[in-house]
C-alpha cells in the first residue's frame, strides 16, 4: 500500500499576482489533491508576510472544505500562543460541525511572524504553551472540576467533539508531549535542518493511546519540487531559494520568479544561505524525488508525508503534485473506504 501523501499550503502570493489569485489557486490545488487521493490539505498560520496569504487558516479551512468532497482539511498549524484557547476550541468545534469527520487541528507554539507583528497580536507567553493546550482540551471536553473558574464555561456549538489534534514541531520539543497526550505529531523537515528521526522516536516511545489516535501517527513535511526534467525542477526551485535569502535579510515580498532569481546578485553569504536551504529541498524528476522521499521515510519511519511545493508558476505547482501522485501510485479512495480508514488514513 502506498504511503499516504498530504499537502501543506501557505496560499503563496507570487510576484505579479494578488492574494485573491492565491486563494483561487489554493482552491484549485485542494480540488486537485482531493481528486488525486492525497489524504489531507493543511493551511498554515503566518502573519505580516506579503508572500503568504494564510493569516487566518480557520477561515480558509472552511472555504476549502466547502469546495472539496473527501480530503481532510486542517491547520498546519494554528499558532496557539497567538490566541485564547477558548477561541480556537470554538472555531474548530464549528468547523467539525460544518464538516464532520473531515477536519484536523494542527497546533504549533511559534508565533509564525516577526517580533513586531507578534507584539501586535498581543500573544500569550509561549512558555505557557503546555498550559494553553491543556486548557483548550479541557474546555472542549468540559473537564474543569467544580470550583474552577472555567467550570461553567461551555464551548459552542455543543455536542461536537474537537477534531483530532496534532502537535507540530521543528526541533523535537513537542514530540514527547504529543505522545503523552495521545495526539498526532508532525515534524517540519521542509524548513528545519534538525533530523526528524529522533523526535519521531521520542513521540512513539511516549505515546499513550486515545480515542482519536489508538496508535501513533507521525507526519514528516517535506519541501518538494518535481518536474519532467531535472533541469526544470532545479530552475523552479530557485524561487524559494531567493525567497529564503530575502527572509534572512528581513526583506518580505511576493514569491520571486525563476527569472528574478537568475538575475539576482548573490553575495557569498547569500550563497551559503542558498546552499543550506537547498539541502532541505527535494528536487528532481518523479523518479529522483521518489528515491529521496523513500530515503526520508526509511530514516524516520514516518507514517505519512506532507508535501509543500512553493514555486512561482501555479501550473508548475499543480503539475509537480500530479507527477508525485503518479509516481507514488496513490489513488483516491471511495467515500465508504474513507469512512472506514478514519483519522489516520
Amino acid at each position: 500500500m502506498a504511503l499516504p501523501l498530504s499537502v501543506l499550503d501557505l496560499a503563496p502570493v507570487a510576484s505579479g499576482s494578488t492574494p485573491a489569485d492565491a486563494f483561487r489557486n489554493m482552491v484549485e490545488m485542494a480540488r486537485l489533491a482531493d481528486r488525486l487521493g492525497f489524504v489531507r490539505f493543511w493551511l498554515a498560520e503566518h502573519h505580516g508576510m506579503p508572500n503568504i496569504a494564510s493569516s487566518s487558516p480557520e477561515i480558509l479551512i472552511e472555504h476549502v472544505a466547502s469546495k472539496t468532497e473527501r480530503i481532510r482539511v486542517g491547520s498546519g498549524g494554528i499558532m496557539l500562543p497567538n490566541h485564547a484557547p477558548l477561541r480556537i476550541a470554538e472555531a474548530f468545534h464549528t468547523l467539525e460541525a460544518l464538516h464532520p469527520g473531515r477536519i484536523d487541528l494542527g497546533i504549533g507554539r511559534a508565533p509564525g511572524t516577526d517580533p513586531v507583528t507578534s507584539s501586535a497580536l498581543r500573544p500569550f507567553d509561549a512558555e505557557q504553551f503546555p498550559q494553553q493546550l491543556a486548557e483548550m482540551v479541557a474546555l472542549s471536553r468540559g473537564e474543569f472540576p467544580a470550583g474552577h473558574p472555567f467550570h461553567r464555561v461551555r464551548v459552542v456549538p455543543m455536542g461536537v467533539p474537537l477534531p483530532p489534534v496534532w502537535l507540530l514541531g521543528s526541533s523535537g520539543a513537542s514530540a514527547r508531549m504529543a505522545g503523552e497526550m495521545g495526539m498526532g505529531y508532525a515534524f517540519a523537515s521542509h524548513f528545519s535542518p534538525a533530523p526528524a528521526g529522533p523526535p519521531l522516536q521520542a513521540y512513539r516511545d511516549a505515546f499513550q493511546p486515545s480515542e482519536a489516535f489508538p496508535r501513533p501517527h507521525a507526519i514528516v513535511a517535506a519541501s518538494v519540487v518535481c518536474a519532467e526534467t531535472e533541469d526544470e525542477a532545479e530552475r523552479l526551485a530557485t524561487s524559494m531559494q531567493l525567497a529564503w535569502v530575502r527572509l534572512h535579510r528581513g526583506q518580505f515580498g511576493p514569491l520571486p520568479s525563476p527569472e528574478e532569481a537568475a538575475a539576482y546578485d548573490y553575495t557569498p553569504q547569500d550563497l551559503t544561505v542558498v546552499a543550506n536551504y537547498r539541502r532541505l529541498q527535494v528536487v528532481g524528476t518523479p523518479a529522483q524525488v521518489r528515491e529521496k522521499l523513500d530515503a526520508l521515510v526509511a530514516d524516520t519511519h514516518a507514517d505519512e508525508l506532507m508535501i509543500i511545493t512553493a514555486v512561482h508558476s501555479h501550473e508548475a505547482r499543480l503539475r509537480s503534485y500530479e507527477l508525485l501522485a503518479a509516481e507514488h501510485g496513490i489513488v483516491a479512495p471511495s467515500p465508504v473506504t474513507e469512512r472506514k480508514q478514519g483519522v489516520t488514513g
